[in-house]
């Protein structure tokens, strides 16, 4: 085994999920994620964890769901097995990885809403826990990167690997920002796409400096973003960065925000699949979360949402549910079955504002050498 991957199930189990001994925690391994598997299933027995594992398969996941569609059946709100299980966790850690990233290709918009729909409640409970998501480097996903495997196994490990308290330390101004200011304005101006000029308000809510450990109330590895939860959207933001979304390439998307929810889109590949999100439920057309990147270990695009949002230079806005991190006790945010980032690079021709004041121009920000105020 790379000695590498024991390091990734050592950061996993200690830095991101904090296990302690008598936790129970439920892990699901992806297909082709096996090593990763047994490195963190070893770890938790020597922290003296109870471990329930799970099979994440997207073939699976597939044949159940065109089987449910040849059998017209609806699917049960909440199940309860798969509930219960959830609710008696004290962490989730998710293992990615996989045979195909579009396994699921050929599954209808309709079935996808309607069993997301359907286990809204599952998902609760799953996110009640100290959960983290990962992902084992594959063939399927370096693939998906248009990378060379061992290229690709370098680029995961770069990200994962990390000083993760340094980058806290480095992330902390950019919470400290957004939790002073009640609006935020990002402006994009350039020649070869549509200009992006959106506002949204943010007071009120508590930034989270997402340093890859719950204990930062934060659920990726790797991760390396401070994201919150804005409201009240004005204006429109464009979305150069392409991704998949229900096993289908989307590519610049455009959005129009009149009182707080999206009155017009438009994608230039995709549209079907962005308009199927739109289309879950109320609150699919409201934003959850804007995200900046500050990972800069993550140095290029992979059409893989878990490292793009993460990376240097980008901002993310998503639509749909809101993380209960950001909200003040008692307040609930956005609700939706769906929570769905969409990336813009902003490594040149835009700024980022907080109140009227400028805090990351072309991608730099005012705390770093190179700001241009």
């Amino acid at each position: 085994m790379d000695e590498r991957v024991r390091e990734h199930a050592a950061v996993l189990v200690d830095w991101s999920a904090r296990v302690e001994a008598g936790d129970d925690v439920v892990v699901s391994v992806a297909e082709d994620a096996h090593e990763l598997g047994v490195a963190v299933a070893e770890a938790l027995g020597e922290r003296g964890a109870n471990v329930t594992t799970l099979y994440g398969s997207a073939e699976m996941s597939r044949a159940y769901l065109k089987g449910s569609e040849r059998s017209d059946r609806a699917f049960d709100d909440d199940p309860a097995v798969e509930r219960a299980l959830f609710e008696a966790a004290d962490a989730y850690l998710r293992i990615g990885g996989g045979r195909n990233t579009t396994a699921t290709a050929d599954v209808s918009s309709e079935t996808r809403r309607a069993y997301a729909t359907a286990r809204q409640g599952v998902r609760e409970a799953r996110m009640d826990t100290d959960w983290v998501s990962t992902v084992h480097p594959t063939r399927s996903l370096a693939q998906q990167a248009g990378m060379a495997y061992e290229e690709y196994q370098d680029f995961v490990y770069d990200a994962v690997l990390r000083d993760w308290e340094a980058l806290a330390d480095e992330m902390a101004a950019m919470k400290d920002a957004l939790d002073a200011g009640d609006e935020v304005r990002i402006v994009t101006e350039r020649d070869d796409a549509p200009d992006t000029d959106v506002s949204m308000s943010i007071a009120g809510r508590t930034a989270v400096n997402s340093a890859a450990s719950v204990a930062y109330d934060s659920h990726n590895l790797p991760s390396g973003e401070v994201f919150t939860a804005p409201y009240g959207t004005e204006g429109e933001a464009f979305f150069d960065v392409p991704m998949t979304i229900d096993a289908t390439r989307v590519r610049d998307v455009h959005l129009v925000f009149e009182g707080g929810e999206v009155v017009d889109f438009s994608a230039g590949a995709g549209e079907d699949a962005l308009a199927s999100v739109l289309d879950t439920d109320a609150g699919a057309r409201r934003l959850g979360e804007l995200g900046i990147g500050m990972n800069r270990g993550i140095d290029r695009f992979t059409d893989s949402i878990l490292f793009d949002e993460k990376m240097g230079d980008t901002i993310h806005l998503a639509v749909g549910r809101a993380y209960d991190a950001c909200l003040p006790e008692g307040e609930s945010g956005n609700d939706s079955a769906v929570h769905v980032d969409m990336i813009s690079d902003v490594s040149e021709d835009s700024r980022l504002e907080i109140d009227g004041e400028v805090v990351q121009r072309n991608g730099t920000f005012r705390w770093e050498d190179g700001f241009e105020g």
